[in-house]
């Protein structure tokens, strides 16, 4: 199994998503479990009962019906980074030097959930500077995908999820991604998130689909070709 190296920029990412959360739930904790009294040390349970009627809070502390576009989006990327996290570990298995990319990936869709559960029709200022979206992870992904397609020889037929384990637990994810654009698509054009997020998530199923082929390249697996059935 390859060695894990955590570079600077995903620090970064980890530390500054690990903030973000912690301070929602420091917040949630205090406002909504009167059973904490003053001196009690006790570790706050994992369950709120907060969203037993059907109901969730977005960051800006709206309430909304778990079936709002918003909490539907907010799934979909966590099903997303579930989805990368599961390939990664495939990767891993087989030595692939890649797997740092999909942990700044994973990091990267805790910020684009932020800037989803921050509607700006009910987000202040402060709000929005904090969870803003900003381009330089489209750039990453668009570099990441030029330099694999260098080595990956032209794509002239329609092929198959397929390729080994890494390459087909990858392209489970690319299709999971084109689902988290889809739903991620009427946030942005009503405004109520950046643009970059639909966009990232745009280029984010390119690279995944690039990363496939990629690992089935290196594990000398042959991806298996669309033919029509006779």
């Amino acid at each position: 199994m390859a060695s894990f190296i955590i570079k600077p920029a995903h620090l970064r990412c980890v530390v500054r998503t690990g903030r973000l959360i912690t301070e929602q739930r420091t917040r949630k904790t205090l406002s909504e479990r009167s059973y904490v009294t003053e001196g009690d040390n006790r570790t706050p349970k994992i369950y709120t009962k907060t969203g037993d009627k059907g109901f969730s809070s977005t960051f800006t502390g709206e309430r909304r019906p778990k079936e709002d576009h918003i909490f539907e989006a907010l799934g979909n990327t966590d099903e997303l980074s579930s989805a990368i996290g599961l390939a990664r570990e495939f990767c891993l298995d087989k030595g692939h030097t890649f797997t740092y990319q999909l942990d700044t990936i994973q990091c990267i869709l805790q910020d684009v959930g932020s800037n989803i559960a921050t509607p700006r029709s009910s987000a202040r200022e402060s709000h929005i500077k904090r969870t803003k979206f900003t381009a330089q992870p489209i750039v990453d992904l668009e570099s990441w995908i030029d330099t694999f397609t260098e080595e990956l020889p032209p794509l002239t037929n329609f092929i198959l999820p397929s390729g080994g384990k890494s390459s087909a637990a990858l392209h489970v994810a690319r299709t999971v991604c084109r689902r988290a654009e889809r739903s991620v698509a009427p946030i942005v054009r009503s405004g109520e998130a950046d643009p970059d997020v639909a966009k990232f998530l745009n280029r984010l199923s390119d690279y995944l689909f690039t990363l496939a082929r990629y690992a089935a390249l290196k594990e000398n697996n042959k991806e298996k070709i669309y033919k029509r059935p006779e």
